[in-house]
Order: structure tokens, then sequence, then C-alpha cells
């Protein structure tokens, strides 16, 4: 496999004019990371490798179409929720969990980057940068798109920020009471005043209160599964979805199904899916789950569980009941998923090959129809939750 950063590719889409597109473009964005390869299962900083990107695609359209790229930090490293777009499609946020050591760039350090990214702009624009805490990971903003969650996965705090229009403004922390909890993603209840958020350090998923920007810890936490990781709620708000990474030993891993009805979140099912559960999206009318496992696919080939494929597996959603509808194989070390707004289209990551899995999904049958390249590796990969 060729690891090399294709500059060519690279120079080709930066260089993209921003196009302008319709009221019914549903905006995709995919930030890609240049500062990994995975070199026989180990996580390994390349040679003189380019800037990390952030892809923008119109999954409105068949089929989907890139429409712009941007230069801003990102990473691998934590779950493909890295990247949230407010509900109007205006900004994107982009959490850096990782970047080089100042005193040794052969080596990786914790990063708190956020960029602010404004979709609306020609060419498209980094406008902001804001500081999160150290290991930034998954980001969640409320459905009125006025506050966003950012957790901070390398010392166990969570941070809050306002948003007004396309000025996001630090508005304090949660400090969930461990340094090693690793909080990794926040998602938001229907009406904003709950937040979830998985902790892969100590499996616990921490429920939060939210008070207008007051954001606090109730102390109460439910725990599922070995490393609990992506979250998301329903359009209802009745579910969220959790997958869990597991411990990458060739085990069969699950996503854990949680009430949020009742007077308190709780897990009410487990459910098998695969090796590593990475990247989730839960469908715009609330019928189906998508996951990715990675299978084995970022190990090395001499791991007994190895395979040369990640999944993409579709669940069907039926109250608190989920059943397996369908999946299909994509390619290696894969992380996020998203729906197109029909429900009829997904677009699912592929580190190692630098490409986006288009695949169409008709209700039984998932099946692979093209590919998107970027300049980059994929690591982080949203949708505007409405």
């Amino acid at each position: 496999m060729d690891y090399g950063i294709r500059r060519g590719l690279a120079l080709a889409l930066l260089t993209l004019p921003f196009f302008s597109f319709s009221a019914a473009a549903q905006i995709a964005v995919s930030a890609n990371d240049n500062k990994a390869v995975f070199v026989n299962g180990v996580n390994t900083v390349p040679a003189n490798p380019a800037d990390d990107t952030v892809t923008v695609i119109d999954l409105g359209v068949s089929p989907p179409k890139v429409i712009g790229e941007v230069k801003a930090p990102n990473s691998v490293i934590g779950p493909p929720q890295n990247v949230a777009i407010t509900p109007d499609e205006s900004i994107a946020l982009v959490a850096s969990n990782q970047k080089f050591d100042p005193a040794d760039p052969k080596k990786l350090v914790p990063d708190d980057r956020v960029s602010v990214i404004d979709l609306k702009a020609n060419p498209l624009a980094v406008i902001a940068t804001v500081q999160a805490g150290l290991g930034a990971a998954g980001i969640g903003i409320n459905r009125a798109g006025t506050l966003a969650l950012v957790a901070n996965r390398s010392e166990g705090t969570v941070s809050i920020f306002t948003i007004s229009g396309k000025t996001v403004t630090a508005a304090g922390k949660v400090d969930l009471g461990n340094p090693a909890a690793g909080p990794s993603s926040a998602a938001f209840s229907a009406d904003g005043k709950t937040a979830l958020v998985t902790r892969d350090g100590d499996y616990r998923i921490s429920i939060l209160a939210v008070d207008g920007t007051n954001v606090t810890d109730t102390k109460k936490y439910m725990v599922g599964d070995i490393r609990p990781y992506a979250i998301q709620f329903t359009h209802k708000g009745d579910i969220a979805i959790v997958g869990n990474q597991g411990g990458g030993t060739g085990d069969i891993d699950t996503i854990n199904v949680i009430d949020a009805k009742g007077k308190q979140p709780r897990i009410v099912h487990t459910l098998d899916v695969g090796q590593t559960v990475e990247g989730l999206a839960i469908s715009n009318d609330g019928k189906y789950v998508a996951l990715i496992a990675i299978n084995g696919s970022n190990k090395a080939p001499d791991f007994p569980f190895y395979n040369d494929h990640s999944m993409v597996v579709v669940f069907r959603i039926n109250g608190m009941n989920l059943s397996r509808a369908a999946d299909a194989s994509i390619g290696k070390l894969s992380q996020g998923v998203i729906w197109s707004r029909d429900g009829k289209t997904l677009l699912a990551q592929n580190f190692v090959e630098h490409t986006l899995s288009i695949l169409k999904f008709d209700g039984k049958n998932l099946f692979v129809t093209g590919e998107i390249k970027v300049s980059g590796r994929p690591a982080g990969l949203r949708t505007a939750e409405h």
C-alpha cells in the first residue's frame, strides 16, 4: 500500500472554487489528517507530511460532489465526531486532538485547537481558532445552534462554547472528576436540557444538565460496554445510541441503546456489531442507525482476526428495539459515516485509501456505488443535526 501524500491531488482540491449551492444542498464536512499513517498496525508519523485539510461535500446531489476545501488542523485520534455543523449550515467546528511535538517533530502531543470554518464564505475560510482542552475530540452542538460542547480526552473535561451567528466564544469547562476519564464525544438531547458524554477511559457515560449556557455534571452516569465512543440522539430524542470501541483484541464489539424518556437516561439494550465500533450516524427519520466496524483492518496482517476491509453496518430502529438490516464492505481503518436527508445515500470514510465510499441503501440492501477522493486521510465526518 502506498502511504505517500497525494500532493498533486491536494493541490488540485485546494485550488477548487467554492461553488454556490442551492437550498436543496446538504453540506457534509470531512476532516482529513495527514500526520498519521498505520504501518503494520502501528500509528506512525510520516516523513514530510502535508497540512491537514477539511473537505466540504454536497450530499444533496447524486453522486455527492466536493465543493471546496480548506487547510485546518485535525486528527484521527479520537472519534470521527470531531466535526460538527450548526443546524443552519453556516459554520463547522473541527477539533484537533493531536499536533506535532515542538521538541520532536517525529512525535505527536495533545492539541487543544478548534477551528471555526465559514461554510458560506467563497472560498471556504477558517475565521477563528478557539482553545478547548488538551486532546480536544468529539463535538456536540445543540439544535438551537447556540451551544457547543467539546470532549477533552487528555484532561478529563468538557469545554463549553456559545455560538452567536458565526462567533464562537469559550464559556467555561465541566470537570468530570477523573483526569483519565477520556471524554470522547458529546451529544445534546432534543430539548437541549441534557447532554451525554462518553468516557472511553473509565467506560462511563456522563449525564450533564444544561440550563442556558450553564452546563453542570449531575454526577450520574451509565455503564454499558468497553470504551464508549461515538454517540447520537434520534431526531425525536426518545433514544440515544452509543458505539463501543472494545479492547481491540479481535472480540466482537457492541452498541448500547439508551432510553432517554424516563426519569433518567439508562441503557436498555446491547447489540453485537463487529470489531471496534468507530463511526455512528442515525438517519434523519430515526428509522436506521449506521455504524462503522473497523473489523481488524487497523491491525497487522498477521493479527489472527485481521481483515482487509472495514464494514458499514445498518440497524433498523423500532422504538427501543434494533435489528440488523444490512451491511457492506468498504476500505481499511474506516472512520466516520453519515446519511443523506432522504436516507438513501451514505458516505463512509476510508482512512488508508484517502477516500469516502458512496453507498446506496434501499431499506434492505446496502451497496457501494462509487467513491470521493480527498487530499488526506479522512478521519472525521458529520452533517448538520436538526
